[in-house]
């Protein structure tokens, strides 16, 4: 079947076999009608749905969502893991044999293709313009812990900043876990984290600045932990992810704000033209950085963080919010919280130049007939 083929007929999911080994506090069934539903498909009992295709899931194996939308393009594979067969979207004439093959190891009817799903090449996420190797394993008792791991780190696919991705990515994992025994929802982790940043704005605005960063701390992890928990227990909602990213977008520039406005009550007061000129960088840069990603999304079909290796390095350290508390948080512990706003505003004037440069440069190529595609494909 050619890469990208589509049915007329959207497929039905039907389950097989049984397990009750639970992953992220769900049973393998629940978790399979949950990745079903959140791609607008039906999930069906073995025995229902004759006459439409299907995708053929065996319970015993537990896999990446990913494989899930992969393989609904790709009507007639089969994908195996270790040579035995657990998801499959087949016809309705090769339903039966294909539900032996899977149920007790009966030959796969011809005509199908087979593909292993540990295989070195992985498959290419159209959305993230990267190549990826979405994990599939035997759900059993002693892998949960593994194969945990290994949903929670699939679940965030994009570029990141330097400490979302060396200094609490344990701490993540950790609370995700946590969250996820409790049954608490995504929106729940949200809802605290809002309150928390809100709390940390109050802070910074008072000169109580380690008091703001402890707390902003907590916030930045629980920023990480409720997207993580959406993914790794498929309950993203239109409201979350719109209450996240909303969150996201609003409070840096308040959170810069409120760090210059308490460096008089700390000791430090900065003099009114150099806090009108630091405020009026920052917010010029902040803006300006979201409008040139969003042109480039746009323009090119990707994130300009993931065009070309230097990019995805410079998205490490680039004047998001992470990488400025960094800065904060260095020259805090000198004393100067007012050198530390003046050295952010500074820093994200050279981000937007370093995103003018990229944005120009890849416009230049795309004029030259060159076709832009991310390294990381």
């Amino acid at each position: 079947m050619r890469d990208g083929d589509l049915t007329e007929t959207r497929p039905v999911v039907v389950p097989l076999n049984h397990n009750d080994t639970p992953l992220w506090g769900m049973s393998a069934r629940e978790r399979l009608r949950r990745i079903a539903a959140a791609r607008g498909l039906a999930l069906a009992e073995a025995g229902a749905g004759d006459g439409a295709p299907v995708i053929l899931a065996d319970l015993r194996f537990a896999f990446d969502p990913a494989w899930i939308d992969w393989l609904a393009r790709r009507p007639g594979t089969v994908l195996t893991r270790d040579g035995e067969p657990f998801l499959a979207h087949v016809a309705a004439a090769d339903r039966a044999a294909t539900t032996r093959a899977i149920e007790a190891r009966a030959p796969l009817p011809p005509g199908l293709e087979t593909i292993a799903a540990e295989r070195d090449e992985g498959i290419f996420n159209e959305a993230l313009r990267k190549r990826e190797r979405p994990f599939a394993e035997r759900l059993v008792p002693e892998q949960v812990a593994l194969i945990e791991r290994a949903s929670y780190v699939g679940a965030y696919k994009g570029v990141t900043d330097l400490l979302t991705k060396y200094l609490w990515p344990e701490w993540a994992f950790a609370l995700t876990r946590l969250a996820a025994r409790l049954g608490l929802s995504p929106n729940m982790i949200t809802a605290i984290g809002s309150v928390l940043c809100v709390v940390a704005t109050i802070a910074f605005w008072y000169g109580w600045f380690w008091t703001g960063l402890a707390t902003g701390l907590i916030f930045m992890v629980l920023d990480t932990v409720d997207g993580k928990l959406a993914r790794c227990t498929i309950t993203s909602s239109k409201l979350g992810n719109a209450w996240d990213h909303g969150v996201d977008l609003v409070h840096p520039p308040f959170w810069w704000w409120a760090w210059a406005a308490g460096c008089a009550p700390y000791g430090r007061p900065l003099d009114d033209t150099t806090f009108w000129a630091v405020m009026a960088a920052m917010l010029v840069g902040y803006v300006a950085q979201r409008l040139i990603e969003g042109a480039f999304i746009v323009r090119f079909g990707m994130h300009i963080h993931v065009w070309e290796r230097f990019d995805s390095r410079f998205r490490l350290v680039t004047a998001r919010r992470n990488p400025n508390m960094v800065i904060l948080f260095a020259l805090l512990l000198v004393g100067r919280p007012d050198w530390g706003i003046i050295a952010v505003a500074g820093w994200t004037i050279v981000s937007l130049l370093v995103h003018l440069v990229r944005l120009g440069q890849a416009m230049v190529a795309a004029q030259r007939g060159a076709t832009l595609v991310s390294w990381l494909a």
